[in-house]
């Protein structure tokens, strides 16, 4: 099921900072299943509960491959959690689907380590680079209350 996407800056839906996710059931399955079919139906690269009204802490996430441009697969993280980030950083250009036409430079760190459980629980650490990175990045802002206006 397509979700409404919350926008504006100033929107109090996406400021708060998302609780973390404590049951791994079939809520929360199929929550995941429907903020993935809406990044996808709205073309984003990422979505994080809060912009579809959720205050919790779980993100999807698509993953663009190096050896082709089919080379895609979605990734949905709950409660992920920023271990390291690198001191070496790019600044590059970010839109959000929470703030329609606006697009800005951000400087974000080139690669990060990432703790966050599945849809499932299992837990997993994982590096990642370039964009997968700047993707994670912005929306576990989201889950912090932090839009790209912010920077």
């Amino acid at each position: 099921m397509v979700l409404e996407i919350q926008t504006g800056e100033k929107n109090p839906v996406l400021r708060k900072i998302s609780t973390s996710v404590e049951k791994f059931d079939k809520g929360l399955k199929n929550f995941c299943a429907d903020l993935l079919e809406t990044m996808l139906k709205k073309d984003g690269v990422g979505l994080a509960a809060p912009q579809v009204g959720r205050n919790e802490r779980v993100i999807a996430i698509r993953l663009l491959g190096k050896r082709s441009e089919q080379d895609v697969r979605e990734l949905v993280m709950v409660n992920p959690e920023i271990l390291e980030r690198s001191l070496k950083t790019a600044v590059d250009e970010e839109g959000c689907l929470s703030l329609p036409g606006i697009l800005l430079k951000i400087e974000r760190a080139e690669e990060i380590k990432v703790r966050f459980c599945s849809p499932k629980g299992e837990e997993l650490v994982l590096v990642y680079t370039d964009l997968p990175a700047r993707i994670i990045q912005h929306e576990v802002d989201h889950l912090e209350g932090i839009l790209i206006c912010d920077y």
